[in-house]
């Protein structure tokens, strides 16, 4: 199998980021006088979701409680998204962590040739932020972020753009508007998002099983499933020589 690019999801996919991001969404709601409503673990699958995610959730659960004044859906999430963000970039490796040996599977992916990004929804700068607090900013040839471009995932813009980057970077290759001149890549997810932004790119698309929604996540209909990272290398060499 030749060089190919592997470009990973990163909240839920490389690091468990879910107590982080809640108690972030927490913190937004109570700076504007409301009781939290998000709980770990069991609204983790809600904050791989994001940050408007998790305040929609609370927003819901404020309004089951008959709330008074809660102000409408809409301008709950506008007033709160800001002070999330800003809790967040304050806290945001209190209790994230690597999944168990992502590491090891990306080194072993890079030692094979392959050039090795992130692709996520997660603001650049504090996507940036976080993999560099988590140690690991050499493994990754490029980061595409939720504000890199006008569009974020499923559009297929930002997962081209990771293409592009990783190419240059990895490779000294110029990609430039068709991505199809590169062989081939893979996309590592756990969410629908992720299948989503996988088909819309023409790529297969391995999907993490150990996340929230465990087994639950073949309903998407993967090309694989990724049970743990150990396994990672030898589906990629199955998917991509399909």
């Amino acid at each position: 199998m030749g060089a190919h690019i592997i470009v990973f999801d990163l909240d839920g996919t490389l690091a468990d980021t879910s107590a982080d991001l809640l108690a972030a969404a927490n913190q937004a709601v109570a700076e504007a006088g409301w009781p939290a409503m998000l709980s770990h673990p069991k609204d983790a699958l809600c904050a791989f979701r994001g940050g408007r995610a998790m305040l929609k959730l609370s927003h819901a659960r404020l309004a089951a409680q008959g709330g008074s004044d809660l102000p409408q859906e809409e301008a709950f999430i506008e007033a709160g998204y800001p002070r999330l963000l800003a809790a967040y970039g304050a806290a945001i490796d209190t209790h994230t962590r690597l999944y168990e040996g992502a590491v090891q599977a990306v080194q072993a992916l890079r030692a094979a040739g392959h050039a090795t990004a992130i692709c996520t929804n997660k603001p650049e700068a504090l996507a940036v932020d976080l993999v560099a607090k988590l140690g690991v900013s050499d493994l990754f040839d490029a980061l595409v972020g939720a504000d890199t471009l006008p569009t974020r995932k499923p559009d297929v813009a930002p997962y081209h753009e990771t293409l592009r980057r990783a190419a240059k970077r990895r490779f000294g290759v110029d990609l430039g508007a068709d991505v199809r001149d590169f062989p081939q890549s893979c996309l590592i997810g756990d969410t629908v998002t992720d299948r989503e932004t996988a088909r819309a790119a023409g790529v297969p698309s391995i999907l993490v099983g150990f996340g929230p929604e465990g087994g639950d996540i073949a309903r998407l209909s993967p090309e694989a499933i990724l049970d743990h990272y150990s396994d990672l290398p030898a589906l990629i060499e199955r998917v991509l020589s399909a």
